[in-house]
C-alpha cells in the first residue's frame, strides 16, 4: 500500500495560457494541467522540474545569491 502524500499542485491561481499553451502562473502546459490528477508522484516531480526550467527560461524564477 502506497502511503506517500501526493505531490501538491503548483497552481498559484493565475490561470492563463500563453501562445505556447503554457500557464503563466504555474508554468505547466495545458496537457500537464489536464493530466495532473491522474499522475503519480514521480510524474508530478518531473512536471515540477520542467516548470522550474520554463520559469528560469522566462526570467521568472528568482534565486537568492549566497
Amino acid at each position: 500500500m502506497n502511503t506517500e502524500t501526493p505531490v501538491a499542485s503548483p497552481c498559484v491561481h493565475v490561470c492563463a495560457l500563453d501562445e505556447a499553451d503554457i500557464c503563466i502562473g504555474c508554468q505547466r502546459s495545458a496537457a500537464e494541467i489536464t493530466r495532473w490528477g491522474r499522475m503519480d508522484n514521480a510524474e508530478r516531480r518531473q512536471v515540477l522540474l520542467r516548470c522550474t526550467e520554463r520559469a528560469r527560461a522566462q526570467g521568472q524564477f528568482l534565486t537568492v545569491a549566497p
